[in-house]
């Protein structure tokens, strides 16, 4: 082979090299977290302003600066991409929210601790616009409202019981209905200002003060229901 030959297959070689390089850098279709990220933020953008019905994947495309056919590799349609935002802001909404259950100590001050931390998150601006879109839409999505009770509220609930039947395997509370009583805890850690905040009859946050003397006064509540000894 002559050596004009060789420099030709060697910058062959290179730019084969170079290709191959790109290649793996570049994420494959509808794998690109960047470009998801984008279009997600595009969509959530739309469905807070216009709201699910009135939007349209060319209103969606616009907002996100993206063309609708890079939309439809990363998502199926209109309601895989509101889906796939609600999954965020359910993991959002209960991200972290049940490490107070997870300590030993006071079981007093733990469920205090838990409490507040639920109500100040069910009260937030952000989690409240997502249930309002949550109920919103399960009317025709059913599934979707099924989807994210069984991933967020229920999970909760479920962390709970555990946490209370612990608590009556030490003899520390007497609860005959360990589901209805973690539903009761959660009502009386939210009492007054939850459904005021959901249907807008109140538009200020709750500050920190209320929220732990509602919190504090359903604890004390709660315990004197079930203290152990008591006879249900």
């Amino acid at each position: 082979m002559g050596n004009e030959a060789r420099e030709a297959a060697s910058t062959d070689n290179a730019a084969d090299d170079a290709l191959d390089c790109l290649r793996r850098r570049r994420p494959a279709a509808g794998q690109d977290p960047i470009k998801r990220r984008q279009i997600l933020d595009g969509a959530r953008r739309v469905f807070i302003n216009m709201g699910f019905d009135a939007a349209s994947m060319n209103d969606i495309t616009r907002e996100a600066g993206v063309s609708k056919g890079t939309i439809y590799v990363y998502f199926q349609n209109k309601e895989d991409l509101f889906e796939a935002l609600i999954d965020e802001e359910r993991q959002s909404i209960f991200a972290h929210l049940y490490e107070a259950l997870e300590h030993d100590g006071d079981l007093r001050e733990i469920l205090i601790d838990y409490g507040v931390a639920l109500a100040k998150k069910v009260t937030a601006p952000a989690v409240l616009r997502a249930q309002r879109t949550v109920i919103g839409i399960c009317e025709r999505m059913p599934e979707l409202g099924l989807r994210f009770y069984e991933r967020g509220p229920k999970r909760g609930h479920d962390k709970l019981m555990a946490f209370l039947a612990r608590a009556v395997e030490g003899g520390k509370l007497a609860i005959p209905d360990l589901d209805l009583a973690a539903y009761q805890f959660g009502d009386l850690c939210t009492s007054r200002i939850f459904r005021q905040c959901l249907f807008g009859y109140r538009t200020t946050t709750p500050s920190d003060e209320e929220i732990r003397e509602i919190v504090t006064s359903g604890v004390d509540l709660f315990m004197k229901a079930y203290a152990a000894g008591t006879s249900h």
